[in-house]
Parts: C-alpha cells; structure tokens; sequence
C-alpha cells in the first residue's frame, strides 16, 4: 500500500460579487461569495495516486464537523482508505485562495484538525504491507507535530517503506523560519524521492540555482531523485546517473492550477512502481530518458487535472486516453 501522511482541509474560493452581479473575485465592497473544496496537498495526493489505480491510504485526523464529513467523500469515491477512523473534535482546517493573473492560486490558512496527530494511535494505524510512505507539506511547521511526524516517519521506514516527501513551503504560515528549516531537513534526510517546486527553493535560499540545490539533496543520506516543478515552464528532475526537462502538457481548455503539483507527484509515484524502480537503490540509476518519460507522464496527469476547477485528478483511464494507449 501507498500511504500518504498529512494535512487535509477545506480551500475556500474567495469571490466578490458587486451589486450589478459581475463576480471581480479580489477585493471590492458588497458581499463577498466563498465556495467550499475538500483540499490540501497530501490529501489531493492521496486521491490522485488512488484514481491512477494504486492502493492507496491517507492519515490524517477528520473532523467531526460538517466539513470533516465533505472532506470524506472524495476519498471513498477515489477508493482511499481513511486510516484514522475516529474523528476528532478538532474543526477542520481551512484555506482561504484566491488567483493571480497567471491563475496560479494563493493561500491563506487557518489550521485546527490536521494537527491532532498522535504518533501511537497513527503507528499502529500503519499497514503491515507499506511500500511507500510520503510525508505531507505541513508537517515541519510546528516543532511538537515536526516531532510526532517524525516518529511516524522513521516506524514507515521499520517497514520497509521508500520514503517521499513533497514540503510545499510556505513562509506565511511559519513564525520561526530558522527552526521550520532545521525540521524540514531532518525530513529530508530520510526521503528517497523529493519533490519541490522552484518557489520553495526559492525560499529555502534564493542563493542557489536549481540545479545546486538538486545536487545538495542528492547528497543527503538517503536521495536518490529529485524532481522540481517551473509551472507554465514544466518539470526538471535529477539523479546521480542523469537529468531531464519536460514541457506542460496543456489540456484542451485551462480551468486552474489547484493541485497540479500534488497530481504531477501521483503520477510520477505511479510510473515509477509500475516499472518496479520505487525502491532505494533503484531510483539512483535513472538515467535521462527514463527521467524524461517519467516527467512527461506525470505531466500528463497533472494537465488533465489543470483543465479542470479545483482539484479533480485523473483516472488511469483518462490519461492513457491522452496517451494513445
């Protein structure tokens, strides 16, 4: 099974609707307008990887609340299993978006459930089989859930799991980003597979190129690929025995950028275990033409979701329809 560790929430769409009905979505006076969708990284990961028809389980404390029960319905229409059944009293995250002009959305979060972790009832929540364990973006954030994380981390590792991480930096939402470095590289130095995009480099030290900062991850312990996203520009990817670039692939009609990332991910997880390569000491001998169809496939499925609004990833079906196969 593929086990996806990590914060789901609900992203509320900021719109402001002016007395005459013209919708300007930003500021502007009158009422503003907010639609509800079930969100968050790993949790977006977690249905996508579903749908492109891997066993897959998500942990992640739900809410009792009414948007803990909304957050549930994709997971079991995707077929996720839910590992931590019992729900808690915790109100359910959210996230306030709104899009700039390139339609990339912007966040805001007011964070509650996905911090009720504990790493007893979570361990032993943990399948037997665990083939790969991917470590949600919020999980270095605050030093006493860093620290549950962890350990839930390193019982993945007891397992046998392969270990990927997909950190999603976000500046606004730490107030000692010293510290929130030093526990996001404890993290990274147990991940296989690390997934950044060139923003979160670019936060963690605009000093570097992007092609520095590949070669100090594959350093670490433990990395052995490192795939970065450029937007509108593509995806890079690097290991110790090659590099590749792939393109965007545009779907027919552009809805938003909500989840690309996280849908890109699931297929690059998914082309990987397909051909028996998730695995450390395997993933270090990809060489360029393997990484460019690794990319392109994962561009493949994050377009399709891309021609969508909101998070809707692919099935395995929709995007071998794209691939001719």
């Amino acid at each position: 099974m593929f086990v996806v560790g990590g914060e789901s929430l609900i992203d509320l769409k900021a719109e402001v609707v002016l007395s005459d009905g013209t919708l300007i979505g930003r500021d502007g006076e009158d009422q503003i307008v907010m639609t509800a969708h079930p969100g968050g990284s790993p949790y977006n990961c977690a249905i996508a990887l579903a749908k492109l028809g891997n066993d897959t389980g998500f942990l992640c404390p739900i809410s009792a609340d009414a948007f803990g029960d909304y957050l549930l319905g994709p997971l079991d229409e995707a077929g996720v299993t839910t590992l931590l059944t019992e729900r808690v009293k915790e109100y359910t995250t959210l996230a306030v978006v709104n899009f700039d002009a390139n339609h990339n959305a912007r966040y805001g979060f007011y964070r509650s459930a996905d911090g009720a972790i504990e790493a007893r009832t979570a361990i032993a929540a943990l399948p037997e089989q665990l083939d790969l364990y991917q470590i949600g973006g919020f999980c270095p954030i605050k030093p006493d859930e860093a620290a549950v994380w962890l350990e839930i981390v390193k019982a993945a590792i007891a397992k046998g799991a392969t270990i990927s991480i997909d950190p999603n930096v976000r500046p606004s939402l730490v107030a000692d980003f010293t510290g929130f470095k030093a526990r996001l590289s404890n993290f990274l130095d147990l991940a296989h597979v690390v997934k950044v995009s060139q923003e979160d480099l670019e936060a963690l030290d605009n000093s570097r190129s992007i092609e520095q900062h590949a070669a100090d991850l594959l350093d670490r312990a433990n990395c052995e690929l490192v795939v970065v996203t450029l937007g509108d520009r593509g995806s890079r990817a690097f290991t110790k025995s090659g590099k590749a670039t792939a393109a965007i692939y545009s779907p027919p009609v552009l809805g938003d950028t909500v989840g690309a990332g996280d849908s890109l991910m699931a297929g690059i997880l998914s082309w990987l275990n397909e051909r028996d390569l998730l695995k450390p000491g395997k993933l270090n001998g990809l060489g360029d033409g393997a990484l460019s169809d690794m990319l392109a496939f994962g561009a493949v499925v994050a377009g399709i979701n891309c021609g969508r609004k909101g998070c809707k990833p692919p099935t395995r079906a929709e995007v071998d329809a794209v691939l001719g196969k």
